[in-house]
């Protein structure tokens, strides 16, 4: 009964708010027992509003410092050291030579010179080389027809074809601009060609260009890459430039080096290219100097006489710098070298670290990639584009494109085996440069690359003074190779090599730990609420744990009582559904005093039963019955008075 009457307070509080008064008189947190104590409404006013600002300032320093846990601060260190030089690719601008691919271009250059002279006037004398006895261009020549050259007139559907010098109507349900340049000149016909689906010939694509020399390029370039697919590596390889003809002089460090220093590797648009110290011998050179004395310095023999005329418009050479397991890709972003002229080419090393997930969106060995590196060299963001693109081409054109390497089970594109390949890759290329292809969503950073900062400068070479014996001394030094004086504008000076030996390391390092969180945690507890560690404990207990639970304890109570009560109703229906069966056991006959005569007439009657009749007295009950046997002998004399 004791129990019953004290009021019950804390955890075990019957009702949330008489909990919530117990933990603000109790709790280390001032601004909560100030609200209770505190006399007058403006006071506890002041004290609410206080409370729940300190509570909503807590809570946005603490979202702030969880955002920000993930950051990461860039650290530059910069040691001084002896560094390993890096592996240096050289190619020539033009990838074959002309002489020697004449026989292959035939029906091609014959094109265009055609072309050249139908639209602009431009003519040469005949060409003495003989078409070839291998059929390398069977069907060359009917390929063009399908695909020729256009002059389209103001930009409209008309346009005159390069064989035939009739104007016809282009057809198609597509018009393309969106890739070309609009034409900004005087005059209103451009030069273009016309793309046409293989399966659909309503489905077509006109690809028009601003100036003539880009659109005759272009379209002479689509055709030279389907001759080259058709041709072996092993015969392409002794049509492009040797090691003996590319490299003339070479120095590293100051001692001559040769052509046993370069690997070569053949590159699909660039021919025969040579990479020094490319470290596959199993050994990489390095340079304890910095300077231009104390680099690579090569002079080359690019040989402008034999250049294709119309696969190249300019001269001279395209070199890379990069690491011995980067695939260099020259045609994306090699630098180029004029000829007569000495590039000297200064170089910064830095090397550079991001952190993966969860701080960066990178990828530490792209093993993480759905996308098949097939370049055989560390991942890189380009190995990752390139690959996705020739795969997609793969499943889409049936076959590779040219100048990206093979997958495996799959072959180079040509107009025999894939006559739809052109407008197929035009199509894909084109979704793939407005991002539409999915590769630029798959491909990710790689964590970690090195750099090489260049700086480059040109001075002219040979001099005037120096030119006639420079020329004569490396004519004698080339041999019986060649059979005529070599010529400045066939010749390049590069220059590679270290400015400094600063080796710049630029890496990400988290910007918080769990100890700074905590203890930030616990800075903006205690400045805004001055509470602890214990008081956050107490705070989940008292709001979460000893809150739900009464709230639970309290449904509880309210289902048991509604179990008890449908238990109730249950148990009077069945009583009911008896007293139906037999009148005796009616309630309303149960009571402390006996049935009466009225009482009993109210009890309902079975049916088809005869109606009950009061039973008839028990008259034996009347009579007077002795409880001895015998008659006691002093009431003898009783009765017989």
């Amino acid at each position: 009964r004791l129990k019953r009457t004290l009021p019950v307070r804390g955890p075990q509080a019957p009702t949330l708010s008489e909990l919530m008064r117990w933990y603000c008189l109790n709790t280390n947190t001032h601004g909560c027992r100030r609200i209770v104590v505190s006399r007058g409404r403006l006071r506890r006013l002041l004290w609410i509003v206080l409370t729940l600002s300190a509570v909503g300032l807590i809570i946005w320093q603490c979202a702030e410092l969880l955002m920000n846990y993930y950051s990461a601060s860039v650290s530059v260190t910069v040691q001084f050291q002896k560094l390993p030089f890096p592996a240096v690719t050289i190619c020539n601008i033009n990838p074959y030579k002309y002489s020697a691919m004449k026989e292959y271009l035939y029906e091609l250059d014959k094109e265009t010179k055609k072309a050249l002279e139908t639209f602009y006037g431009f003519s040469e004398g005949k060409s003495k080389v003989r078409r070839s006895v291998d059929d390398w261009n069977s069907t060359g020549s009917d390929f063009f027809e399908q695909i020729p050259l256009l002059k389209v007139e103001d930009f409209s559907r008309t346009a005159t074809e390069l064989h035939s010098g009739q104007k016809r109507k282009i057809e198609g349900s597509v018009f393309h601009k969106d890739s070309s340049i609009v034409n900004s000149g005087d005059s209103n016909d451009i030069i273009g060609f016309q793309l046409c689906d293989a399966n659909n010939s309503s489905e077509c694509a006109l690809y028009t260009f601003s100036s003539g020399v880009n659109a005759i390029q272009e379209w002479y370039k689509l055709h030279y890459m389907n001759i080259m697919a058709q041709i072996p590596l092993e015969i392409k390889e002794k049509l492009s430039y040797s090691a003996e003809d590319l490299l003339l002089t070479c120095f590293f460090d100051g001692l001559s080096c040769d052509k046993r220093h370069f690997t070569r590797f053949h590159h699909p648009l660039h021919g025969n290219c040579y990479t020094f110290n490319s470290g596959e011998s199993g050994t990489i050179l390095s340079t304890s100097t910095g300077g231009s004395e104390y680099g690579l310095q090569v002079v080359l023999y690019i040989d402008e006489a034999d250049y294709n005329p119309f696969l190249v418009t300019s001269t001279g050479a395209k070199i890379m710098v990069h690491d011995q397991n980067e695939y260099p890709f020259i045609e994306d972003i090699g630098t180029e070298i004029e000829t007569a002229a000495a590039t000297s080419i200064g170089m910064h090393f830095t090397q550079s670290r991001k952190l993966s997930k969860p701080y960066s969106d990178c990828t530490e060995t792209g093993a993480d990639i759905p996308v098949e590196n097939l370049y055989n060299k560390s991942y890189s963001l380009q190995i990752c584009l390139h690959s996705c693109f020739q795969k997609a081409m793969v499943e889409s054109c049936g076959c590779a494109q040219y100048a990206q390497p093979l997958p495996a089970g799959a072959e180079y594109c040509n107009y025999k085996k894939n006559p739809n390949w052109m407008y197929c890759y035009y199509r894909l290329h084109e979704k793939f440069v407005k991002e539409q292809l999915g590769c630029q969503q798959i491909c990710k950073d790689a964590c970690s690359f090195k750099e090489w900062a260049l700086t480059t400068s040109i001075a002219q070479w040979p001099s005037v003074v120096s030119e006639d014996w420079m020329l004569r001394v490396l004519s004698w030094d080339k041999g019986q190779k060649l059979n005529k004086k070599l010529n400045k504008t066939d010749l390049a000076n590069l220059m590679v090599f270290y400015k400094d030996l600063n080796e710049r390391f630029i890496s990400e390092n988290p910007a918080n730990t769990l100890v700074i969180l905590l203890s930030n945690f616990g800075g903006q507890l205690g400045l805004w609420m001055s509470c602890s560690v214990v008081c956050v404990i107490e705070i989940v207990e008292v709001f979460f744990i000893d809150s739900l639970s009464i709230v639970l304890r309290r449904q509880w109570q309210r289902a048991k009582k509604w179990w008890s009560g449908r238990q109730q109703g249950r148990a009077a229906q069945a009583m009911a559904s008896d007293v139906e069966r037999q009148g005796h056991e009616n309630p309303a006959c149960i009571d402390e005093d006996l049935p009466t005569f009225t009482t009993a007439l109210r009890l309902p009657l079975p049916q088809d039963s005869p109606l009950p009749r009061t039973p008839p007295p028990n008259y034996s009950t009347l009579r007077l019955e002795t409880a001895f046997t015998e008659q006691l002998p002093d009431t003898l004399e009783l009765g017989q008075h």
